[in-house]
């Protein structure tokens, strides 16, 4: 088959304008609705010390030369998060970012190897209220790009209807028959023999090296995540404490965390958090994702001394990472993330020296 044509000749581009002129216009309304409600917009770095230390993410990975020639190992940026949470400490209150971040090994119609992500961060709010800026931010992207429904292929959701919200324990339950939480212990240890039978009674597979974890993401990604946000968007939130690195405990149950994911059309769209801010703890969870990422990948990032520095003098705080291009594409009905990308990264070939 021939090769498609590149996204900068004139025809591709064409049928890609129409998408990308929307994108700006939901841009520039979004800065408008944070800047209405007092928030600085930031920008932050994409080199850092470290990429972030989620087990299941990865990065890119560069070096600095220093002026005697000695090297040290630099990232680009999975999520602006550590730096605006820095920002945070210093004494800002309302912030907001566009930061294009780089994650690899992603490609596809709702991945990209670098994309725009959207985070906004409220010191001394809770996490409800980032709920709440969600279905503002939905109703206003879908207003700007002229769309009176969300749409990704062929399901739908009215953006400007109050989202669903569900606790992931009901999730597993409605969905799947599946008591989440008797897997759970009150200090958030988890019990993957008592998930796995579960798992087995209602019908899904499991395998004999098979973590926890891997368990939970097989019922999140086969049995939740293809009913959520349907007819109107949905909100899952108290994820347990094992699947929130960056989260607090909620108060009425120390099993589960705030955090929330929004989901329109099936499509995830936003993760947020009421914020850990016990660098202890957060040190203590980081070491176990890296040793989760050892396991399964065969390697490790560093951690970033400065953010657990920081967060020692951090305020209590709640933040939302968004996918912007994933709420353009909705919002516009484009098929897929490159789309709505000005300038996408050229996929390369393994087999003709790396050209496009």
């Amino acid at each position: 088959m021939p090769a498609a044509s590149p996204w900068w000749t004139p025809d591709v581009h064409a049928d890609r304008r129409g998408f990308l002129l929307g994108r700006n216009r939901i841009q520039a309304a979004l800065r408008g609705f944070f800047a209405a409600r007092d928030f600085v917009e930031v920008d932050t770095a994409t080199l850092q010390v470290s990429p972030g230390n989620e087990a299941h993410l990865h990065a890119f990975a560069t070096s600095a030369i220093n002026h005697d020639g000695s090297t040290a190992p630099l990232y680009l940026h999975t999520s602006p998060e550590f730096a605006c949470k820095k920002l945070l400490a210093a004494g800002e209150e309302r912030i907001a970012c566009f930061a294009h971040v780089y994650r690899n090994r992603e490609r596809g119609p709702l991945h990209h190897p670098e994309f725009t992500m959207l985070e906004w961060y409220r010191a001394g709010e809770n996490y409800e209220t980032l709920m709440a800026d969600c279905a503002a931010i939905l109703a206003l992207a879908a207003e700007t790009g002229g769309a009176k429904q969300l749409t990704y292929r062929d399901r739908q959701a009215d953006p400007f209807a109050e989202p669903e919200r569900i606790t992931v324990a009901e999730a597993f339950d409605r969905f799947a028959g599946i008591d989440l939480l008797a897997s759970i212990d009150r200090t958030g240890d988890t019990d993957r023999d008592r998930l796995a039978d579960a798992l087995r009674s209602a019908g899904l597979r499991v395998a004999e090296d098979d973590t926890w974890a891997d368990l939970f993401s097989r019922v999140i990604v086969e049995k939740v995540e293809p009913n959520l946000g349907h007819g109107r968007a949905t909100i899952l939130y108290e994820y347990p404490i094992a699947e929130a690195a960056l989260a607090r405990p909620t108060r009425h149950d120390p099993r589960v965390a705030e955090r929330f994911e929004l989901y329109a059309c099936g499509v995830e769209l936003a993760n947020a958090f009421g914020e850990l801010t016990d660098p202890t703890e957060q040190r203590r969870r980081f070491q176990m994702e890296m040793t989760e990422k050892t396991r399964v990948y065969g390697e490790t990032y560093p951690l970033d001394e400065d953010f657990l520095a920081a967060l020692a003098i951090m305020p209590q705080a709640s933040g939302s990472a968004l996918g912007f291009d994933r709420l353009v594409m909705l919002a516009t009905g484009a098929p897929r993330i490159d789309h709505v990308i000005w300038a996408p990264v050229a996929e390369t070939d393994p087999h003709d020296g790396g050209r496009a």
